[in-house]
């Protein structure tokens, strides 16, 4: 009886010193949050973060990561994912030769309608008008220099109903891809690609993980957004050492950043940080990049105390 009695208050005692050890990670956890409500707080506009450790510890944080945000240009990496998705299953190739054009169709009454020469991120595209080039091409412009007119013109060959179903297949339960850029009868209407940080963890993290279409697949997807030409955002106070293959957003009051950091060691987490009514693009852009911060200092201190 009495031995039975010891193990007994062994066991309670295991209990209890498991559950301290994972308060200790939840306080941990809470003062980082804490700490990151008081530097967006310090900034006028709305924020979002979802946070997930890809290691065995699978810490993770979230601030109102289930809020709709216009989506801007991180829907771009569902495009990118569904390219990658067809070719797969032998739709097309990343070699086939693909007409670069300059006229859609709104999806509100399927009107012509064309993009602005003056807005566009990637002016180089336009003076091809009329040329070739190839879905890998516009793939690469697509995600690294946030080319609209390559993100139209691969969303007319993919469908934009087929890159949404396919994020629900992910398990993205929330994103919404509707169309392309600036089709402004559908802007008006209210039809516009929407968000939410947790989706965009997601996707993100089924491309880490390899499981985004298929371990080459998502290899190859990682290191395009490796490309990533705007880089204020999650990398801005990162050392150098430190691997960010991302894709950002931005409009008129917003400013958002979707990535996967790894660290020398190997180590990777998913960062998503959005945001909107911002009254300064650059007060946001700070914040952001001060959080990615908190963020990779929470991380690389609990892993030297493991």
């Amino acid at each position: 009886m009495r031995k039975l009695f010891s193990l007994f208050a062994l066991a309670c005692l295991f209990f209890l010193s498991c559950n301290s050890s994972n308060k200790e990670d939840d306080d941990s956890v809470i003062k980082l949050k804490e700490k990151i409500k008081e530097r967006f707080g310090s900034v006028e506009g709305d924020f979002a973060i979802a946070f997930k450790s890809l290691t065995s510890d699978s810490t993770s944080l979230f601030l109102n990561e289930k809020e709709n945000f216009h989506a801007a240009s991180t829907m771009k990496t569902p495009v990118m994912i569904e390219l990658y998705k067809q070719v797969a299953i032998g739709n097309l190739s990343l070699e086939d030769s693909v007409d670069i054009i300059n006229e859609f169709k709104s999806i509100v009454d399927g009107s012509p309608y064309a993009m602005d020469l003056n807005v566009d991120s990637q002016e180089g595209l336009y003076q091809k008008i009329g040329q070739k080039t190839t879905f890998r091409e516009l793939n690469y412009q697509m995600i690294t220099m946030s080319s609209n007119l390559a993100t139209n013109i691969l969303i007319d060959h993919l469908d934009a109903k087929k890159v949404t179903q396919t994020m629900r297949d992910m398990g993205a339960a929330d994103i919404l891809v509707l169309r392309g850029v600036e089709d402004l009868k559908a802007y008006e209407l209210g039809m516009s690609n929407t968000t939410t940080a947790f989706d965009l963890m997601i996707i993100m993290e089924s491309i880490a993980t390899g499981k985004a279409v298929s371990k080459q697949a998502s290899d190859e997807m990682f290191k395009v957004l490796l490309g990533q030409h705007f880089n204020e955002l999650i990398p801005a106070h990162l050392p150098d050492d430190v691997i960010v293959a991302h894709k950002t957003g931005s409009i008129t009051g917003v400013q958002h950043d979707s990535g996967i950091v790894r660290l020398p060691n190997g180590d990777q987490y998913v960062l998503v940080i959005l945001s909107k009514n911002l009254s300064s693009a650059d007060e946001g852009v700070k914040a952001i990049a001060d959080v990615s911060k908190m963020i990779y200092d929470f991380v690389t201190k609990n892993e030297k105390s493991n």
